[in-house]
């Protein structure tokens, strides 16, 4: 958001959920690390007294839902229509500012996502570290957005996601690729943006062992959303056989059922 106007963004993503039949899902948050130097301000964003835009990029996402959900945002000019009052941003798509998530990287943050009343997405990593499992952290961040959720009396039910990296073993190929990141694989605990932070392992075993893996993460647990990170570097056709196995082999097992069009053809492995 630190890089985006939020009024603009808004009319694109409203524009898109109505050409998509309401079935955007978007997913936004401050950004990542990134190699420039306060890139923002090269697109005339300023104003920003932190080096990582988190002061700038909060505003704009209210600003941003604000006008999703209706909101007047400028004054109309009633020399050239008629008009007063405040106008809204057009186009408008009732029901989208339910499908936008933020990006959580604390359980601090979570909170104020509830308080925003917007979904909660949540990554393989927490820029936090006390020494507890990534799927413990995780689900005390989820417990504290769902608390905040509730306090804050929203009318509807919101949506929580975690994201993992979990390669099902069932093929040779898997094997090579992942089979010795899966052995005796632990969180790691390291520094982004300056903070210590915990990393979540890479999930990585036959699909019974994953299954019983996969119970003891409380976050999983708790979330009602597990978004699957793949290694878009080996391909479209390896990327599909992952998520099948995974669709297959491993979610009946968790009490979720895969969502499809239509059959899928197996990786011609």
């Amino acid at each position: 958001m630190r890089y985006e106007n939020p009024l603009y963004l808004a009319e694109e993503a409203a524009a898109l959920d109505l050409i998509a039949d309401g079935r955007v899902a978007l997913g936004v948050s401050r950004g990542s690390p990134e190699p420039a130097l306060r890139g923002w301000e090269a697109f005339g964003y300023a104003g920003s007294t932190d080096p990582r835009g988190a002061d700038i990029a909060r505003p704009k996402f209210e600003r941003f839902m604000a006008a999703i959900r209706g909101e007047g945002m400028a004054d109309a000019d009633p020399e050239q229509f008629g008009k007063t009052g405040k106008l809204r941003i057009e186009p408008q798509s009732p029901g989208l500012d339910r499908r936008i998530w933020w990006g959580a990287g604390t359980r601090a943050t979570a909170e104020w996502t509830a308080e925003q009343g917007v979904n909660l997405m949540s990554s393989t990593l927490l820029t936090e570290a006390s020494g507890e499992s990534l799927g413990d952290l995780q689900r005390e961040q989820i417990d504290r957005f769902r608390a905040v959720w509730k306090a804050s009396g929203h009318d509807f039910t919101p949506r929580v996601s975690v994201s993992r990296s979990i390669f099902p073993l069932t093929h040779e190929l898997d094997y090579r690729f992942f089979g010795l990141r899966g052995q005796e694989s632990a969180d790691q605990i390291g520094v982004i943006d300056g903070f210590r932070s915990t990393f979540g392992k890479t999930y990585a075993a036959e699909p019974d062992k994953l299954i019983e893996q996969l119970k003891q993460d409380a976050a999983i647990e708790a979330a009602d959303t597990v978004m699957l990170t793949i290694p878009n570097t080996l391909g479209v056709d390896y990327n599909l056989h992952v998520l099948q196995s995974f669709a297959e082999h491993v979610a009946p097992a968790l009490g979720w059922r895969p969502n499809t069009d239509g059959p899928v053809e197996p990786m011609p492995l």
